[in-house]
Protein backbone atom coordinates (compact mmCIF):
# COMPACT_ATOMS: atom_id res chain seq x y z
CA UNK A 1 0.00 0.00 0.00
CA UNK A 2 1.53 3.30 -1.06
CA UNK A 3 1.12 6.78 0.49
CA UNK A 4 -1.55 7.84 -1.99
CA UNK A 5 -3.67 4.77 -1.23
CA UNK A 6 -3.25 5.36 2.51
CA UNK A 7 -4.33 9.00 2.11
CA UNK A 8 -7.39 7.99 0.09
CA UNK A 9 -8.34 5.36 2.65
CA UNK A 10 -7.93 7.86 5.47
CA UNK A 11 -10.11 10.39 3.62
CA UNK A 12 -12.85 7.79 3.02
CA UNK A 13 -12.87 6.66 6.65
CA UNK A 14 -12.97 10.23 7.96
CA UNK A 15 -16.02 10.94 5.79
CA UNK A 16 -17.76 7.82 7.16
CA UNK A 17 -16.93 8.90 10.70
CA UNK A 18 -18.50 12.34 10.14
CA UNK A 19 -21.68 10.72 8.75
CA UNK A 20 -22.01 8.73 11.98
CA UNK A 21 -21.17 11.68 14.32
CA UNK A 22 -17.72 10.32 15.10
CA UNK A 23 -14.26 11.74 14.69
CA UNK A 24 -11.21 9.63 13.95
CA UNK A 25 -8.78 10.29 16.77
CA UNK A 26 -6.16 8.00 15.31
CA UNK A 27 -5.82 5.82 12.21
CA UNK A 28 -2.96 3.39 11.81
CA UNK A 29 -2.49 1.00 8.93
CA UNK A 30 -0.08 -1.79 9.81
CA UNK A 31 1.09 -3.00 6.40
CA UNK A 32 3.89 -5.03 7.98
CA UNK A 33 1.38 -7.57 9.30
CA UNK A 34 -0.34 -10.35 7.42
CA UNK A 35 -3.20 -9.70 7.06
CA UNK A 36 -2.92 -5.91 7.09
CA UNK A 37 -4.40 -4.34 10.25
CA UNK A 38 -6.40 -1.12 10.01
CA UNK A 39 -6.65 0.33 13.52
CA UNK A 40 -9.18 3.12 14.06
CA UNK A 41 -9.57 4.97 17.35
CA UNK A 42 -12.87 6.89 17.50
CA UNK A 43 -14.15 9.91 19.40
CA UNK A 44 -17.71 11.18 19.46
CA UNK A 45 -18.13 14.66 18.02
CA UNK A 46 -20.32 15.45 21.05
CA UNK A 47 -17.45 14.67 23.41
CA UNK A 48 -19.34 11.80 25.04
CA UNK A 49 -17.60 8.51 25.75
CA UNK A 50 -17.34 5.84 23.03
CA UNK A 51 -19.08 2.58 23.92
CA UNK A 52 -18.58 -0.91 22.57
CA UNK A 53 -21.90 -0.49 20.74
CA UNK A 54 -20.51 2.62 19.00
CA UNK A 55 -17.51 0.63 17.78
CA UNK A 56 -19.80 -2.12 16.50
CA UNK A 57 -22.07 0.48 14.86
CA UNK A 58 -19.13 2.02 12.98
CA UNK A 59 -17.70 -1.33 11.85
CA UNK A 60 -20.25 -2.11 9.09
CA UNK A 61 -20.18 1.25 7.25
CA UNK A 62 -16.39 1.46 7.56
CA UNK A 63 -15.95 -2.07 6.20
CA UNK A 64 -18.38 -1.38 3.37
CA UNK A 65 -16.53 1.79 2.31
CA UNK A 66 -13.16 0.02 2.45
CA UNK A 67 -14.48 -2.82 0.28
CA UNK A 68 -16.15 -0.47 -2.23
CA UNK A 69 -13.03 1.69 -2.53
CA UNK A 70 -11.00 -1.12 -4.16
CA UNK A 71 -7.90 0.35 -2.49
CA UNK A 72 -6.99 -2.96 -0.87
CA UNK A 73 -6.45 -6.05 -2.94
CA UNK A 74 -5.54 -8.22 0.03
CA UNK A 75 -7.11 -9.43 3.25
CA UNK A 76 -7.19 -7.11 6.25
CA UNK A 77 -8.36 -6.91 9.84
CA UNK A 78 -10.38 -3.86 10.94
CA UNK A 79 -9.95 -2.92 14.60
CA UNK A 80 -12.17 -0.17 15.99
CA UNK A 81 -11.75 1.14 19.51
CA UNK A 82 -11.86 4.16 21.77
CA UNK A 83 -9.11 6.29 23.25
CA UNK A 84 -9.59 4.67 26.59
CA UNK A 85 -8.65 6.53 29.71
CA UNK A 86 -5.66 8.82 29.43
CA UNK A 87 -3.57 9.61 32.45
CA UNK A 88 -3.32 13.26 31.34
CA UNK A 89 -6.03 15.56 32.69
CA UNK A 90 -7.27 18.03 30.09
CA UNK A 91 -11.03 18.56 30.31
CA UNK A 92 -13.17 20.14 33.01
CA UNK A 93 -14.76 16.73 33.41
CA UNK A 94 -11.34 15.17 34.15
CA UNK A 95 -10.67 17.70 36.90
CA UNK A 96 -14.05 17.09 38.54
CA UNK A 97 -13.81 13.30 38.25
CA UNK A 98 -10.30 13.04 39.65
CA UNK A 99 -10.52 15.63 42.45
CA UNK A 100 -8.62 14.19 45.42
CA UNK A 101 -6.57 11.80 43.27
CA UNK A 102 -2.76 11.88 43.16
CA UNK A 103 -1.42 13.99 40.28
CA UNK A 104 1.95 14.85 38.84
CA UNK A 105 2.24 18.44 37.63
CA UNK A 106 4.97 19.25 35.13
CA UNK A 107 6.10 22.88 35.32
CA UNK A 108 7.70 25.05 32.64
CA UNK A 109 10.47 26.17 35.03
CA UNK A 110 10.33 29.80 33.92
CA UNK A 111 10.06 31.10 37.50
CA UNK A 112 11.34 28.10 39.41
CA UNK A 113 13.93 25.35 39.30
CA UNK A 114 11.26 22.80 40.28
CA UNK A 115 10.25 20.67 37.28
CA UNK A 116 7.58 18.46 38.90
CA UNK A 117 5.15 18.71 41.80
CA UNK A 118 3.30 15.72 43.16
CA UNK A 119 0.20 15.88 45.34
CA UNK A 120 -3.56 15.43 45.47
CA UNK A 121 -5.71 17.33 42.98
CA UNK A 122 -7.51 19.94 45.06
CA UNK A 123 -9.03 22.55 42.74
CA UNK A 124 -8.87 23.93 39.21
CA UNK A 125 -9.93 27.45 38.38
CA UNK A 126 -9.53 29.38 35.15
CA UNK A 127 -6.33 30.97 36.53
CA UNK A 128 -4.64 28.32 38.64
CA UNK A 129 -4.37 24.70 39.67
CA UNK A 130 -4.38 23.87 43.38
CA UNK A 131 -2.87 20.66 44.72
CA UNK A 132 -2.60 19.34 48.24
CA UNK A 133 1.04 18.57 49.06
CA UNK A 134 1.27 16.81 52.42
CA UNK A 135 -1.64 18.84 53.84
CA UNK A 136 -0.64 22.23 52.40
CA UNK A 137 -2.53 23.69 49.45
CA UNK A 138 -0.24 25.00 46.70
CA UNK A 139 -1.76 27.21 43.99
CA UNK A 140 0.09 27.08 40.68
CA UNK A 141 -0.71 29.67 38.00
CA UNK A 142 -1.71 27.95 34.74
CA UNK A 143 0.95 29.79 32.75
CA UNK A 144 3.51 27.77 34.74
CA UNK A 145 1.82 24.38 34.13
CA UNK A 146 2.85 22.24 31.16
CA UNK A 147 1.04 18.99 31.95
CA UNK A 148 -1.14 17.45 34.66
CA UNK A 149 -1.24 13.65 34.88
CA UNK A 150 -2.66 11.06 37.23
CA UNK A 151 0.12 9.43 39.22
CA UNK A 152 0.91 7.40 42.24
CA UNK A 153 1.52 9.49 45.35
CA UNK A 154 5.18 9.64 46.33
CA UNK A 155 6.42 10.28 49.84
Amino acid sequence: MNKEQKSKLEYILKKVAIEWNFEIYSLKIHTNQNPIVIEIILKKTSGDDISLDDCVLFNAPASEKIENSNLLNCSYVLEIGSQGVSDELTSERDFKTFKGFPVNVELNQKNSKIKFLNGLLYEKSKDYLAINIKGKIKKIPFDEVLKISLSTLKD
